[in-house]
């Protein structure tokens, strides 16, 4: 039996915690001394309570807002930008993921680029065909594809029983952001 070996951890489904439960991973990684990188393929441009928090742990831990926020609603034009921004966020994971430099990576709601057709999933599946056998790669989103969690050591759905949003409750800084 391996004792030491990274593994592709996949956190999907409808319910929240997702992010928060790929980050909760990233601060017990750094507290062990690993060295750890968070791209993010749709958030970017809101300040997320993340951000300002994760900036105590740097250098050994990095994120990195790259996306242009949800894409639900995007025009044609828009979808366009947030299309080039997944393909940037896709690359740098890419060479982040060859580099050496980090011992995990959390490619951070890239199941939701892949449902939006903003990255194919072949180009996933190729991104997982590079990983070392050392790096832990993290990847959240609902609606993870199938070929994704075929091939992960550890898929987590989180579920949604109950949420505040049904009551009338609008998004909370320190909760949802």
């Amino acid at each position: 039996m391996k004792t030491q070996t990274g593994l592709l951890i996949v956190h999907t489904g409808n319910g929240k915690g997702k992010t928060t439960a790929a980050l909760g991973l990233a601060v017990r990684a750094w507290g062990q001394g690993l060295k750890i990188l968070i791209l993010q393929f749709i958030k970017g441009g809101w300040k997320y309570g993340e951000l300002k928090a994760l900036e105590k742990f740097s250098p050994e831990l990095e994120i990195r807002p790259m996306g242009q926020g949800f894409t639900q609603k995007a025009d044609n034009e828009e979808k366009e930008q947030h299309r080039a921004a997944a393909q940037a966020t896709l690359a740098e994971a890419k060479t982040a993921i060859q580099s050496g430099e980090w011992n995990m990576v959390i490619l951070d709601e890239i199941n939701y680029a892949v449902k939006f057709e903003l990255i194919g999933i072949d180009d996933v599946l190729a991104l997982l065909d590079c990983k070392p056998e050392s790096l832990h790669l993290v990847l959240t989103g609902r609606d993870a594809r199938q070929e994704i969690m075929d091939r992960a050591d550890l898929v987590t759905e989180m579920k949604e029983i109950k949420h505040p949003y049904q009551q009338g409750i609008k998004a909370q800084a320190g909760i949802e952001f």
